[in-house]
């Protein structure tokens, strides 16, 4: 079993958990009884669990959504889908493999899987440029909406991305047009589409995959214009304030739940996902298939006006009397 990394705030679970497999493996070499010495560690350790996992803050979800040990979207492929075949390219410029997507089976239904991918070591993430998608990434995922729009199959997207590739050469090939199309296209897409937000969800890198009918999140992952770094950058000119930023955006799930961007809550393990990626892949899955087998009862005008008036909504304001 693979070791999970602690991140800062678990440091302390993390030396009960060695204090008590320490204390087992004494037990086992001696006739000594240390069962009430266990217990009361275990105890701790369950209470410890609580109070730390049920109060995460803000930043603290950003730090487990980032988790390199995280499932990422082919995880989520390979344990909540099936039959998954991969296609290629943009028919423009060429692969990016940023943005893997491709036909796959969801407990028989049929669908178009696209996301999101990034890499666990150097090597992986130089392969999948970090899960930063040039405009190609782009421009083939809306190659294969459009393909799945043909054969009227339902489209799922597993958005995990830091934002668009900021360099010269998305810039070059337009990635901002490529964005923005993808909005206006998946708009009006004749299918349905669920988005699930499974790790990061990094300004337009993130929309730009994101428009759906329902859009799920991942409880410990965060959805936002902007980084919490980069908005500490910008208003408080350091980015020591990404604490602060990240509880002003408002970015993780329970409050976007609240806010009403996002249409469900998806729950991992205790921890989160990379402590059990069967289990969170099991969440997800169980959620698509709730939201996909709605949808499909709604025919096609009714699901067009719905995604409409979903996206109207956001962004509530009150226009104050001239005086």
């Amino acid at each position: 079993m693979t070791t999970v990394e602690p991140l800062e705030f678990e440091k302390p679970i993390v030396n009960l958990e060695r204090q008590l497999a320490e204390l087992r493996d004494r037990a086992a070499d001696s006739d000594i009884d240390m069962s009430s010495e266990m217990k009361r560690i275990e105890d701790k350790l369950t209470k410890m669990k609580g109070e730390v996992y049920r109060n995460l803050t803000p930043w603290q979800r950003v730090q487990i959504a980032r988790h390199t040990q995280r499932p990422f979207m082919l995880d989520y492929v390979e344990h909540s889908f099936d039959d998954f075949l991969e296609l290629h390219g943009d028919r423009h410029i060429g692969e990016d493999e940023a943005m893997p997507g491709g036909f796959a089976r969801l407990e028989g239904r049929k669908v178009m899987v696209i996301g999101h991918q990034k890499g666990r070591d150097t090597k992986e993430n130089l392969r999948r440029n970090f899960g930063s998608a040039h405009p190609e990434g782009y421009r083939k995922a809306l190659r294969l909406m459009k393909m799945a729009e043909k054969f009227n199959i339902p489209v799922v997207t597993l958005i995990d991305t830091p934002g668009a590739y900021p360099g010269i050469e998305a810039e070059e090939r337009n990635i901002a047009e490529a964005i923005a199309f993808n909005l206006r296209e998946m708009m009006m897409l004749r299918v349905p589409v669920v988005a699930v937000v499974i790790g990061e969800g990094g300004s337009g890198g993130a929309l730009g995959i994101g428009v759906a009918d329902r859009v799920l999140m991942m409880e410990n992952a965060y959805y936002s214009v902007i980084s919490p770094e980069g908005c500490a950058a910008i208003l408080w000119k350091d980015r020591k304030y990404a604490t602060e930023a990240a509880t002003a955006l408002k970015l993780s799930a329970v409050d976007l739940i609240g806010l009403k961007i996002i249409d469900e809550v998806i729950p991992e393990p205790m921890g989160g996902a990379h402590h059990d990626h069967i289990a969170a892949a099991g969440n997800l899955k169980r959620q698509v298939i709730k939201h996909l087998t709605e949808l499909e009862t709604y025919d096609k005008e009714t699901l067009l006006k719905k995604r409409y008036d979903k996206f109207r909504s956001f962004g509530e304001f009150r226009e104050r009397g001239r005086r």
